[in-house]
């Protein structure tokens, strides 16, 4: 019997967490930016939004990049 093992790089686990937190962040940053926190300096400029979106993106190219290949 002859079977073959694949292993899942650990860099698609890192994209994919990148990926669950920039999905939160982002979230979060849009329910703050509808309802803004008063007293906080420097609201108007929607780090949470940003930070969000830059994780999402660095998430998908982890994803991608290190994607599992599925071979037959």
């Amino acid at each position: 019997m002859s079977e073959k093992h694949h292993i899942i790089p650990v860099w698609f686990f890192v994209g994919f967490l990148l990926l669950v937190y920039g999905v939160l962040i982002l979230v979060s940053g849009l329910v703050g930016w509808s309802h803004p926190p008063a007293g906080v300096e420097l609201t108007n400029l929607h780090a949470p939004v940003w930070w969000g979106a830059l994780l999402i993106v660095l998430g998908l190219i982890y994803c991608l990049k290190y994607c599992p290949k599925r071979e037959s």
